[in-house]
């Protein structure tokens, strides 16, 4: 909850030029959009009148979005395997994609003149003004313009739009704060597709046709309910629409939708506003305040957003006496749940009020994530004498008389109380990373954890120093021989996520030449393609079948060169070029091989002038 942000946005010109331009779209521009410059800001605004995005049989029909849409959102496919696709409504999807083109050319017309660019619409325009907004998001970022071009997204009574991974993957990006969605209070235009109509309206002899009515213009939304549909019809629809929200507000997970919101939702009404931006507030919110409504309530309120919007600055701005209502709140948070309250008009409607309370109160209490990354943040720093002790074992190898360097020593480590310690903070700095890694499965994280400078070069430092001796005890240990080769049976999925985070950081950089060798290899799993290629060395020698010898001669040159252009680059630490370490004496072994002339002889012989040279 944040009355606040409310007040701020409010305050300022945006809500209403942005209703201005949308109005006009809706009355001048039908099935099209309006962009018009202001000084440094370009506002572009989608009509409400569409009829396009009706079409589709199925009212709440999703679609994957990396399936359609042709590379134009790749910013956002970071969901994992285990994770459901990015999906959003197929009917506003077609919309978009028969706007695209249009827009591309307005919008590179605009690059260089405007500094911001405020995308707009009203009813089914708000959902082709998500879309556009979320494009260019990708398309900047996909560009790296430099300053960067601010876009902002404002919805009026816009339907909901994609599932829980579109949600999330705007979340992951940081975008979430790009989306400004208003909401009148008994408008039941953006709550419609929470509710299952397919099922509870059987009176409505054609749902396509009701779809079309109440998706293609907000004006023909307002005449189809208040003529076209007999009373008891409007009653249903608006009944089954509270009834599926409330059971979608009242469970504990807010997955139990289909549809997820997305952004933050401004809470309009004749008393003020509120903006709420966590989920299941928003959720509970939009059922609260439909409850408090009937059915001709939620048919006049989709067409009233200009009277909220020319009020809400003077509301939110007067100045409120907490001893008229009898009442002096103990703290700044108690002070902020009442104005709130007072905003979404709820104050005196018992016992909804008592639940609004509830809702705002969780609000308040949606950053837990946040608090929770802060908290991990301290357990880091907690673990760092583990890590400070490897790093101390890594140069004492390093340094040692023996030359076998940092991962040779742990591999053929005694018993020693020395190696004991390293091995157990080894263990201490994995469960760590672990619990990371299972908090952020379970959503205890904040989404875009994953994208932070701070737990991206954390980890991958982590892994780089601590896998080489995950590698050493899994072949110290045999594990080779029962399970197969280290990278494809014996890695950890920590090291594989945490890859995937240094290839998609935010702040790639094109690295200097090193000019001395790296403190740690940058190939985290350099080890275990030395223990391959050792293998392959032993197969060679034994080996009978001319093909399978050839095959492994290949592999083995391939290593050699990668491995050489990992020491041209300095990408490889001193241990690596130890004396007796596993990789100095493969490559002896490797020369003297080639030195005897054990090479394959080529397969098939040359062709010359179409003879064969013997």
């Amino acid at each position: 909850m944040s009355e606040p942000l409310a007040a701020f946005i409010a305050s300022t010109p945006l809500l209403e030029e942005a209703w201005r331009v949308c109005s006009i779209a809706n009355t001048s521009f039908p099935g099209s959009y309006l962009v018009q410059q202001i000084g440094s800001v370009a506002y572009v605004a989608f009509s409400g009148t569409q009829m396009s995005a009706g079409s589709d049989q199925n009212c709440r029909n999703l679609v994957a979005l990396d399936a359609e849409d042709g590379g134009l959102f790749a910013p956002l496919y970071r969901h994992s395997e285990a994770e459901e696709p990015i999906k959003v409504h197929h009917g506003m999807l077609k919309l978009f994609f028969s706007m695209i083109p249009s827009l591309q050319i307005q919008i590179a017309a605009l690059m260089g003149k405007v500094k911001s660019i405020v995308i707009t619409g009203h009813c089914i325009g708000g959902t082709t003004a998500s879309l556009s907004a979320l494009w260019l998001l990708c398309h900047l970022l996909s560009m790296s313009i430099s300053p960067p071009m601010s876009v902002l997204c404002i919805t009026f009574g816009s339907p909901l739009l994609g599932n829980e991974a579109f949600h999330r993957s705007i979340l992951r990006q940081r975008w979430g704060g790009n989306f400004c969605h208003v909401v009148s209070k008994h408008d039941l235009m953006p709550r419609l597709l929470f509710a299952e109509i397919v099922n509870h309206i059987p009176r409505i002899q054609s749902l396509l046709q009701f779809w079309h009515c109440c998706m293609a213009s907000p004006h023909l939304f307002v005449e189809g309910l208040s003529s076209q549909l007999s009373s008891d019809v409007k009653d249903t629809l608006f009944r089954c629409v509270s009834k599926d929200l409330e059971l979608i507000a009242q469970a504990e997970d807010p997955s139990e939708s289909l549809f997820w919101p997305f952004g933050s939702y401004i809470f309009c009404c004749q008393e003020g506003s509120i903006c709420v931006e966590n989920v299941a507030s928003v959720i509970k919110m939009m059922y609260l305040m439909l409850a408090t409504g009937s059915p001709s309530h939620s048919v006049e309120d989709h067409l009233r957003y200009g009277d909220y919007v020319a009020k809400v600055s003077k509301q939110l701005l007067k100045a409120r006496n907490f001893n008229e209502e009898g009442m002096i709140p103990d703290s700044s948070y108690e002070a902020g749940i009442v104005l709130a309250l007072q905003s979404s008009d709820l104050t005196a409607k018992e016992p909804v009020a008592v639940k609004a309370k509830e809702c705002l109160q969780m609000a308040h209490h949606s950053d837990k994530p946040n608090l929770t990354a802060a908290y991990l943040a301290v357990k880091l720093s907690k673990i760092v004498p583990f890590r400070a002790e490897i790093e101390w074992y890594k140069a004492c190898c390093d340094e040692a008389d023996d030359q076998m360097g940092y991962y040779d020593s742990f591999k053929l480590r005694g018993a020693s109380r020395r190696e004991a310690r390293v091995n157990m903070n080894r263990h201490r700095l994995a469960q760590f990373w672990d619990s990371v890694i299972h908090m952020l499965d379970n959503n205890k994280l904040p989404h875009d954890f994953d994208r932070r400078a701070k737990w991206v070069y954390a980890s991958q430092s982590y892994k780089l120093l601590v896998e080489p001796l995950d590698i050493a005890d899994y072949y110290r240990n045999g594990k080779h021989i029962e399970q197969g080769h280290y990278i494809e049976h014996g890695r950890q999925r920590r090291y594989e996520i945490f890859d995937k985070w240094w290839r998609e950081r935010s702040d790639i950089e094109e690295e200097n030449k090193r000019s001395k060798l790296a403190s740690l290899t940058q190939d985290s799993c350099f080890w275990a393609k030395v223990e391959k290629a050792r293998e392959w060395l032993d197969n060679v020698r034994s080996e009978r079948d001319v093909m399978k010898r050839h095959q492994l001669w290949q592999k083995m040159d391939m290593f050699e060169a990668y491995a050489r252009n990992l020491i041209e680059n300095k990408e490889v630490s001193k241990d690596v070029l130890a004396k007796n370490s596993s990789f100095s004496r493969w490559m002896e072994e490797w020369k003297e091989m080639k030195s005897q002339g054990l090479q394959i002889p080529q397969l098939f012989p040359d062709f010359v002038d179409g003879e064969v040279v013997p």
